[in-house]
């Protein structure tokens, strides 16, 4: 590493990944600190630079010496299992520093002779005692996988047989009946229950009646907001999507669909039109969201659509590693095997890595956030802006067109043009009275009719009536 880049490196202070130590101290805490970041996405110690203030110490010919023998043993003999690191001497003005890299570990998790394990947690460290945290870096190794887990009190009578049927049609295209073995070892040789007979999470997911019944979390949570902002009360629409994956996955699109507009876009007059932003984007992303998504966290999917964009929030951050950059490649990272196989034989999906990479396919702006520290990924996909199509001029036809409530909403509008929902509602007449989501809903109207306009933001912004 060159100078002035450790040097800046140094400025910035001590991080998830950097760690500052004026010499070594002993094998026990420097093994703690491997641990920490080998189960972690690695990272360094510089030895050298005073932790406290990030002050240039050095170190004398000595010191590395003795600092870098130490280092070797302590990977070597107080980390389970072994790590491997690199050192390198750095001179940084007529000092010199130790730097010790330690890459991100594929056998997690890695434990100190005591049997204990550690997790960076910001610049610090902490010991992990939840077995949801400790499975959760087995699974990173790809030593565990909760989709192939025996779901307690399921079996094989809670199985949707007309759902197992289609599924034996459309992929063996035979019955049941017609297989020469026994149907439970059939269905514990294909994965949809355990050795116990309990069904598996994937089959829970796939072929249960009531999947929601045994795994209460895996829904869509989906919301419509008025606006660009998500808040407790602008929505016009919120629903909770549940059945098997497949189900599921048919009512979001269904629904996405309900909430975005469609483009004549040259078609004829009969046609119904092209939705704004082509299917298969959504398609693809719904898909990977609902085949990759962390299992181990106790979140649902959460589908999000704004005047100006949808959100696809995934439960899980991109797992084995993986960057956004290299998604965006075709790289892939099998995190839930069971689900992504089920998946390849029942839907479009097909789990080669393309589903990302065709989504940038399209002139539409798509965007991806890998957010470690919160353990989720969003996929942001941004609606166009409306035709001009959409827009109609505020006249006599559109007037006689409205509810007699929206017209009174108009008009309280005119004279109010910091009203909300909420208080439109408190403030209507007797006669159109109305919850504050109907109301929402009426100004969603007004707003697609060309009525309405909101300038500003949530809290500062204004109503504009044409």
């Amino acid at each position: 590493m060159k100078a002035d880049r450790l040097t800046e490196i140094i400025r910035c202070g001590e991080t998830t990944a950097v760690q500052f130590k004026q010499e070594f101290t002993s094998q026990k805490k420097i093994a703690n600190e491997m641990v920490a970041m080998a189960n972690a996405k690695g990272g360094m110690m510089i030895f050298g630079v005073e932790d406290k203030t990030g002050e240039i110490v050095g170190l004398s010919y000595e010191q590395l010496q003795r600092t870098s023998s130490e280092l070797g043993n302590t990977a070597n003999e107080c980390v389970r299992p072994t790590i491997y690191i690199t050192t390198e001497v750095v001179k940084i003005d007529d000092k010199h520093l130790l730097v010790c890299n330690i890459a991100e570990g594929a056998n997690k998790p890695y434990k100190n002779l005591d049997g204990e394990i550690f997790v960076k947690q910001g610049a610090d460290k902490r010991r992990v005692t939840e077995n949801s945290e400790i499975l959760s870096l087995f699974q990173q190794s790809q030593k565990y996988f909760p989709d192939q887990d025996g779901v307690t009190d399921s079996s094989a009578e809670d199985i949707d047989t007309l759902a197992l049927d289609r599924f034996f049609a459309n992929v063996y295209k035979k019955r049941i009946e017609d297989f020469d073995i026994p149907v439970e070892k059939l269905l514990h040789n294909i994965h949809i229950t355990d050795g116990k007979g309990r069904l598996t999470l994937a089959g829970v997911l796939f072929f249960a009646r009531f999947p929601q019944q045994f795994r209460p979390i895996d829904v869509i949570k989906a919301v419509r907001f008025v606006g660009n902002e998500a808040t407790t009360m602008e929505y016009a629409d919120s629903k909770d999507i549940e059945g098997t994956i497949p189900e599921m996955f048919e009512q979001a699109m269904m629904w996405l669909k309900s909430c975005l507009h469609s483009v004549q876009d040259g078609q004829s007059v009969n046609s119904i039109g092209r939705l704004e932003i082509p299917e298969i984007i959504l398609e693809e992303l719904l898909q990977n969201s609902l085949v990759h998504r962390d299992l181990l966290k106790p979140a649902a999917i959460r589908l999000l659509v704004f005047d100006n964009r949808i959100e696809i929030i995934n439960p899980g951050c991109l797992a084995g590693g993986l960057t956004v950059d290299e998604i965006l490649l075709g790289n892939s990272f099998a995190r839930n095997p069971l689900i992504a196989n089920f998946c390849s034989k029942t839907m479009t999906y097909r789990g080669l890595g393309f589903g990302i990479p065709r989504s940038q396919e399209f002139d539409v702006k798509v965007e991806f956030v890998n957010d470690f520290s919160g353990n989720q990924f969003t996929a942001k996909v941004w609606r166009p802006e409306k035709p001009a199509s959409f827009t109609k001029d505020f006249t006599k036809e559109n007037i006689t067109q409205l509810s007699e409530r929206q017209r009174e909403i108009i008009e309280m509008l005119k004279a109010e043009p910091t009203l909300t929902s909420q208080k439109i509602s408190q403030k209507i007449s007797q006669k159109n009275a109305a919850s504050p989501r109907t109301i929402i809903s009426d100004m969603k109207v007004l707003q697609e009719k060309g009525l309405i306009m909101r300038k500003g933001g949530r809290k500062d912004g204004i109503w504009e009536v044409k």
